[in-house]
Formats: structure tokens, C-alpha cells, sequence
């Protein structure tokens, strides 16, 4: 991480604690294994060892180049622990310009020609940043807001509390045809569009972790929230997730739970050990379906009557809706049949409920050992044992 640069060597370390040693020449190898795996170096030569377009999606965390001048105190004359590492210094703007355009020619070449990128940083870089990655062609889908709840605040008074860092969420290139979860980002919003505001706090508590002297291990640590919401809204199960600056492994920890496959680069041999470390320990969802991101464009349509024709939901059964205040009986053609009206799930939903519309895939729910199931759920198992 940084701008240190480690070009004559590269170490590549295997979750089993097994490490390959490359030097020089050997370099311009092709890497082949790099699956579920964390590369110990530069991350530009990293990255242009890799096979041309293998990465699905890029989340980077760059260094911010703060430009941090002298120790930042409290009003009590107590030191706030900043970001003061070495990997954020940089001797110029054009210094880091250039580390910049560097490690985005290795996305660049890693990237999938319809993957995407996810560039995090502050005002002291992102602009920065953004304008470089226009220049090589990148193009700007959104810029994404991460609102934190719990800020450090402005301890010596003189600017507003920065209460926010910005994210560039780009597509490798113009006609790229990217990936977009629409439906799993609504859904985590709670049936709304999700906006290009993400409130959440920073990474605090349990979820941040410690060295050995009790200390953070890592000054920069994202919470796992903000990376699930990443992963789940431009992957899929199996996808290809590559962090270059990977610190502790918070884009490999929620990776791997999510069944994302993840590559992860980093200079500093402690962080990439206590990165192994964590992502070992984490388990990830055991059905595939309960981590899927499928599209409604991308999914085969399935007609109620398939259900009945399966036996899934029995002719003659009785549907109800969540809170038990409306049944329908299910017809043997798929239909639906309330009291003297008869019609599909959707227009029987309406009817009762006196509406202008319904979707019945969500409203109607059959029952299944005492407990009401939406059939929707049905739905999806059949979507499964059909694809």
C-alpha cells in the first residue's frame, strides 16, 4: 500500500501458510494460480501478472495523501491516532498522480472488458483520481456517498466535521455492459430505490481489529457493511473480486461469505498476516441461493400454473395473504377464485384488497406446516431446478 514500491520481488501467500518466492526476470511470468489468494508486493506488477480481463469488479482503497502536517491533538493535548504511515506519504501531487495512473493501468489490464470499479477516498484525493480515471477511459456510472454516523470530529475547529468519504463507481469503459443487482439493492432498502447515499458507521467495536499492543491494526479499516453493499450490487455468486490495496481483508472476509471468489494485493507483510488470519475464520452461506443477485431481465419467467402443474401448490389448496385476512382458493388452470371472482394472482390480489394493482407473487402465501410461505419462494425453486 502506498508509495513505497517493491519491483524486484513478489510473494504470493497461499491461506495454507505456504509461500512462493519470485525474483527479477520471473517477474514477467504470467500468474495462473491467483483465486482466493493474497499477493504480497506491488500491486501494478501484481496486477499485470495476472491473465488480461480474469477480474469481474475492483474495489480499491488507495492511500489518501493526506497531507498531514505534525501530530493532531484533542483539546486536552492528547494525540489523535491519524493516518501518519508511510504509504500515505507522497512528495508531490504530481508523485501521486503518477503512483495513480500506475496501479489503474494494472485494473485496466485485470479487469474484465464489462466488469466494474469502486474507487473509495476523501477530498484530498478522489478528485484526483477521478479525473485520471476519465482520462483512461473509465466511465463514471455513480459517485456514491458513504455518510459515516459516528465522524472523528474536527478537533481544531477551523472546517466542518468531514463526515463523508465518496466513492467513484465506474464501468471499464464507455459501451461496457456492466453488471447492476437493481433488485437486491432495493431489497436491501427495504422495497425502495436505493439511493447514492449509504448512511452506516465507521468500523468500530468488535469488527475493528487490534495488533498486538491493543492498538488498531489498521488506521483505515472499511466496515464489512459497506463492502457487502458493494459486492451484492455489481457481482454474482462465483464472480471474481479483486482489492489491489487489501489491507486486513475486509473485501476478502465479506467476499467469501458472500461466495465471491477474491484476490487481494498488499505491501505489508502484518497486515497481509493478519488478513489470512481473519479470512480463514470466516464460514461463508452454505445455499448458493441465499447469497444469488439474479436480474428479472436475466431470469426465466415463471407463470403460476407451473407451480400447480408441479404440484408445488396443490389445485383446490387455499392461498392467504400474510396477515390471514384474505384466502383464495387455486384453480386447477392457475387461476385464482374468491368468493364469485376468478383471476390470475395478481388481478385476485387486487380485488380483494380493492386496489388498482397487485403482485401476487409477494401477497399470496400458502400454507406449509402451520407456516405461511410466500409462493414467490416457490417461484424461485423452480427458477433454481430449471437453470
Amino acid at each position: 500500500m502506498g508509495s513505497k514500491i517493491f519491483s524486484n520481488i513478489l510473494i504470493l501467500l497461499l491461506l495454507d501458510g505456504e509461500s512462493l518466492v519470485t525474483h527479477g526476470a520471473a517477474m514477467t511470468k504470467k500468474i495462473t494460480a491467483y483465486k482466493n489468494r493474497i499477493f504480497q508486493g506491488d500491486c501494478a506488477e501484481a496486477m499485470n501478472a495476472l491473465p488480461e480481463g480474469c477480474v469481474d469488479m475492483v474495489f480499491a482503497d488507495p492511500p489518501y495523501n493526506l497531507q498531514l502536517e505534525g501530530d493532531l491533538l484533542r483539546p486536552n493535548n492528547s494525540k489523535v491516532d491519524a493516518v501518519d504511515n508511510d504509504w500515505d506519504q507522497f512528495d508531490s501531487f504530481a508523485a501521486y498522480d503518477a503512483f495513480t495512473e500506475n496501479w489503474l493501468k494494472g485494473v485496466r489490464h485485470a479487469l474484465k472488458p464489462d466488469g466494474t470499479v469502486w474507487v473509495i477516498g476523501s477530498y484530498h484525493n478522489i478528485f484526483r483520481v477521478g479525473r485520471i480515471m476519465q482520462d483512461m477511459g473509465f466511465w463514471i456510472l455513480n459517485d456514491v456517498v458513504w455518510l459515516k454516523t459516528n465522524p472523528m470530529p474536527n478537533f481544531r475547529g477551523r472546517r466542518f466535521t468531514n463526515a463523508h468519504e465518496t466513492m467513484l463507481w465506474c464501468s471499464r469503459d464507455q459501451k461496457s455492459k456492466y453488471r447492476f443487482n437493481y433488485e437486491a439493492m432495493k431489497n436491501l432498502n427495504d422495497d425502495l430505490q436505493m439511493r447514492s447515499d449509504w448512511t452506516m458507521p465507521l468500523c468500530t467495536g468488535k469488527e475493528r481489529l487490534k495488533g498486538a499492543d491493543g492498538a488498531k491494526a489498521h488506521p483505515t479499516q472499511k466496515p464489512e457493511g459497506l463492502l457487502h453493499r458493494v459486492i451484492m450490487s455489481s457481482t454474482e455468486v462465483g464472480d471474481v473480486v479483486l482489492d489491489p490495496f487489501f489491507g486486513t481483508g475486509t473485501t476478502g472476509a465479506v467476499a467469501k461469505k458472500l461466495k465471491r471468489t477474491y484476490v487481494g494485493m498488499e505491501q505489508d507483510e502484518e497486515y497481509v498476516r493478519i488478513a489470512r488470519e481473519r479470512i480463514s475464520k470466516v464460514r461463508p452461506v452454505n445455499d448458493p441461493m441465499l447469497v444469488d443477485t439474479p436480474s428479472k431481465r436475466t431470469q426465466p419467467r415463471i407463470p403460476f400454473g407451473w407451480l400447480v402443474e408441479r404440484g408445488m401448490v396443490e389445485a383446490g389448496s387455499t392461498l392467504y395473504d400474510p396477515r390471514r385476512r384474505h384466502a383464495a382458493r387455486v384453480r386447477a388452470d392457475g387461476t385464482l377464485m374468491s368468493g364469485d371472482f376468478r383471476g390470475s394472482i395478481h388481478q385476485t390480489g387486487a380485488h380483494v384488497q380493492k386496489a388498482d394493482a397487485c403482485n401476487g407473487w409477494q401477497y399470496w402465501c400458502v400454507e406449509k406446516k402451520g407456516k405461511l410461505i410466500p409462493i414467490d419462494v416457490l417461484r424461485q425453486q423452480l427458477r433454481t431446478q430449471l437453470h
